[in-house]
């Protein structure tokens, strides 16, 4: 490659790269880089929107010929004064993951700042301190309610009424509070997540069995889809695939690892409890099982609207985001139920098409509000992951149907991936077709995607 630049005459990057001498890398700017990239991968932020940020701060703050390394769960940066003088790198590692998506947009806020030249490196070191230690824009109640209203809205939309809705609310609580003092003892999150199922699915069966005995008629079985649908882990699913398609391998993996760990500790969780009612006695009709089909009646939309804000709140969402995603939350039910009902496509199509139309919208909000795209995009699936398969996969391999138990397994795993899928074909449209962005990544912004076909 030398021997060619230089036969058209080119410059060669590796020798102009280390000509001149640049001033050595200021380590307190080093430090803001790093602590900012920490935070947002902290928070729920994707692995190429982290790099994009460091390396956008990197530039903005006059670090010489960085070079940035992001995985899932450390951040490498590296500078080179060159010259005679060694390379600099500093790296920090996540250790504590804490879902918030204000902080996540308060920091987009601040590395746009300071690209565009608006806060010297001071100001930048005072406003993360700020971030750190600012006060949610919602109550811890009201986050701890959020995944509670995530599950009443699942029931309601599949037909559970006032008594199942607010059981539903109940079981999500009690398990989620149990998985939050298990992990103050230091107990594995795997068992946390497995431990918080059961609870919500004992929760439901004897609710169930109670519905029975009585001859109340309840759906009590909305209840365990509920709590399935607010434990399933949409948001690493979306940035699993992000990670996948922008060449982040490793940090790829490493998401899609802890997408099958939480479905596992799910599926141990309600298996368990399922198995047991069976094995009890507690009659579990499969032909009746829970399920919004494809109805867009009031009560469904109203409860697809529920599931998006409650999961938006849940995740700390900017207060001002709460309304599109409550109508991203309703469009994204539409279109699958639209598709299913006109055309007759299966699930997986329905939801990859919906999935698609939400993310194409999101990543656009997110260009023009200058917000992170993830703030929209990831509550506005919720109304679509696969919480009613999955049991119904669990209920059919606890009562002697295993081949069919497999097949909804298997079911609801194709439309988690078309969801992630979805979204992000939706963002790459955006992107195909749009010059700037966030960071400053419009079509010539991915460097990964001149590896295989080129520059030419």
């Amino acid at each position: 490659m030398r021997d060619w630049r230089a036969g058209r005459g080119e410059p060669d990057p590796a020798v102009e790269e280390f000509e001149d001498e640049s001033p050595r890398p200021d380590p307190r700017a080093m430090d803001l880089v790093l602590r900012v990239g920490e935070l947002l991968l902290a928070s729920g932020e994707a692995t190429e929107t982290v790099s994009d940020a460091m390396l956008s701060l990197a530039v903005a703050f006059g670090l010489p010929r960085s070079e940035v390394s992001v995985t899932f769960t450390g951040l490498t940066l590296s500078c080179h004064p060159g010259g005679n003088e060694p390379p600099v790198t500093g790296e920090r590692v996540v250790r504590r993951r804490t879902l918030d998506y204000h902080k996540v947009d308060v920091l987009h806020a601040l590395v746009q700042d300071a690209a565009l030249g608006l806060v010297d490196l001071e100001g930048a070191a005072a406003r993360l301190r700020a971030v750190k230690h600012a006060r949610p824009p919602y109550p811890r109640w009201a986050v701890v309610a959020g995944f509670g209203l995530i599950a009443s809205s699942a029931s309601v939309m599949v037909g559970g009424g006032p008594i199942v809705a607010a059981t539903a609310f109940a079981a999500t609580v009690l398990g989620d509070r149990a998985a939050v003092w298990l992990a103050s003892r230091g107990v594995a999150e795997f068992y946390q997540m497995a431990v918080a199922a059961l609870l919500a699915a004992s929760t439901g069966m004897t609710l169930l069995w109670l519905s029975g005995e009585l001859d109340l008629g309840l759906r009590a079985n909305a209840v365990v889809t509920g709590s399935i649908m607010a434990l399933l882990p949409g948001r690493p699913l979306v940035s699993s695939l992000q990670d996948g398609i922008s060449g982040a391998y490793v940090s790829a993996a490493a998401r899609l690892l802890e997408v099958f760990f939480t479905l596992g500790a799910i599926v141990a969780g309600v298996g368990a409890v399922a198995y047991t009612a069976v094995r009890l006695g507690i009659y579990v009709d499969l032909d009746n099982l829970p399920s919004a089909g494809t109805s867009t009646e009031p009560l469904v939309l109203a409860g697809a609207a529920g599931i998006a804000v409650a999961f938006a709140v849940s995740l700390v969402a900017p207060v001002r985001t709460l309304l599109p995603t409550a109508v991203l939350g309703v469009l994204i039910w539409v279109c699958y139920a639209g598709l299913r009902e006109a055309l007759s496509v299966p699930p997986v199509v329905g939801t990859a098409a919906g999935a698609v139309v939400v993310g194409v919208i999101g990543h656009w909000l997110a260009r023009r509000t200058r917000r992170p795209a993830l703030t929209y995009i990831v509550p506005s699936i919720a109304p679509l992951l696969p919480g009613s398969v999955l049991y119904r996969g669990l209920v059919q391999m606890s009562t002697g149907e295993p081949l069919a138990g497999v097949a909804s397994l298997g079911e609801a795993v194709a439309v988690g991936l078309a969801l992630g899928a979805g979204v992000n074909l939706g963002g790459e449209l955006v992107r195909a077709f749009s010059r700037g962005g966030l960071v400053g990544a419009g079509r010539r912004g991915r460097q990964a995607a001149h590896r295989t076909r080129g520059g030419y």
